[in-house]
């Protein structure tokens, strides 16, 4: 599930202001309806929500959505200097397929929307974008962003564009697709049955010219405290929170939670809806960074840190535990034992 209220910087949004400053367009008509100022977004410790950077994206798309290819356009500005310390992180990894698993695994902290997902198969890496949960008024243009911003990270990890074997989009073609096979280099095709851009496996292993082990490991530590402030709720979600996280031995159901906050179930999920969660959305939350702790810091099996977080069986877990973090509990568990025993290169 995607989260709308996660904070995020506001450079994505500096991004969106200079592309329509160049078409006439002023940032206070951008940032209409966002409560930010033109200088907060120039602000380095200045940070929004998804939710709020759409609607800077509608205000764009009201003057210049007939342009072909803007999000495209968008997405060749996001370069990696935007990213902070994930950017940093893809920068040092030692490969294409170790960039890939940093990426996602920290995702909340780059400017996409939607379910970014990653595959190998026949030859190819794929990396899939499921666009459903984005509003359909935007999501032409943020599926492109994406997209084309993807392709921009893996021109400045290798110093030349990674050949692309293919790119798709589920949305209609525009009039003038001269953009997107400029930015891909491939002929690009539309009403696809999936977003997906695929390029030669063979890129996977390649060594990356920036490798840094203990680079790597720092950036991802940033990575990590960054977004845990970022996820950090109030209102009625952080009591919610709390309460899940309060007792080491079980994690409440909605019922008990609603009763310790001395109102109904029914009042608990309307309260929340309110604050754009639900009690399903704060309990997998709190799932996960369990899981990632107890994994990481106990000799645990995984079926007992599956009873330990509530699931009825282990194999519960293990498919939650992988739309988390796209492997299985065990290889996370090894990952993690094997950064830690890695010795800091002297640079």
């Amino acid at each position: 599930m995607f989260d709308w209220d996660i904070l995020r910087s506001t450079s994505s949004v500096h991004v969106l202001i200079r592309l329509a400053e160049e078409r006439g367009m002023t940032a206070a008509e951008c940032l209409e309806g966002t409560t930010l100022a033109p200088g907060a977004v120039i602000d380095p410790d200045a940070e929004i929500t998804a939710r709020q950077e759409v609607r800077v994206v509608r205000n764009l798309l009201a003057r210049f959505g007939d342009e072909p290819g803007l999000g495209v356009e968008a997405g060749g500005r996001y370069h990696i200097s935007l990213y902070g310390p994930w950017g940093l992180a893809l920068l040092s990894s030692r490969t294409l397929r170790e960039v890939i698993d940093v990426a996602l695994r920290h995702l909340d902290l780059a400017f996409a929307f939607g379910q970014l997902t990653f595959l190998e198969r026949d030859g190819e890496g794929r990396f899939l974008l499921d666009s459903t949960e984005i509003p359909e008024d935007v999501r032409g243009f943020l599926t492109e962003r994406v997209l084309a911003g993807i392709q921009t990270i893996g021109k400045e990890l290798f110093s030349v564009a990674v050949p692309i074997h293919r790119v798709g989009f589920r949305h209609a073609a525009p009039a003038d697709i001269s953009r997107y096979r400029a930015t891909f280099g491939c002929e690009p095709a539309f009403d696809a049955p999936v977003n997906v851009v695929a390029f030669d496996a063979a890129y996977l292993d390649m060594p990356l010219p920036q490798a840094n082990d203990w680079a790597r490991g720092t950036c991802e530590q940033l990575c990590r405290d960054l977004l845990a402030r970022r996820r950090a709720r109030t209102g009625v979600a952080g009591s919610v929170r709390d309460m899940l996280v309060r007792n080491p031995g079980e994690i409440p159901d909605q019922a008990t939670v609603a009763s310790g906050l001395f109102m109904s179930a029914r009042t608990l999920s309307r309260r929340l809806s309110e604050e754009g969660t639900s009690f399903r959305a704060l309990l997998d939350e709190v799932r996960q960074m369990l899981a990632e702790e107890l994994l990481m810091h106990t000799d645990m099996t995984t079926e007992q840190v599956a009873a330990r977080l509530g699931y009825a069986e282990a194999a519960s877990f293990i498919r939650a535990f992988r739309r988390w973090k796209s492997c299985p509990p065990q290889e996370f568990r090894a990952r993690s034992a094997r950064a830690a025993r890695r010795v800091p290169e002297l640079v």
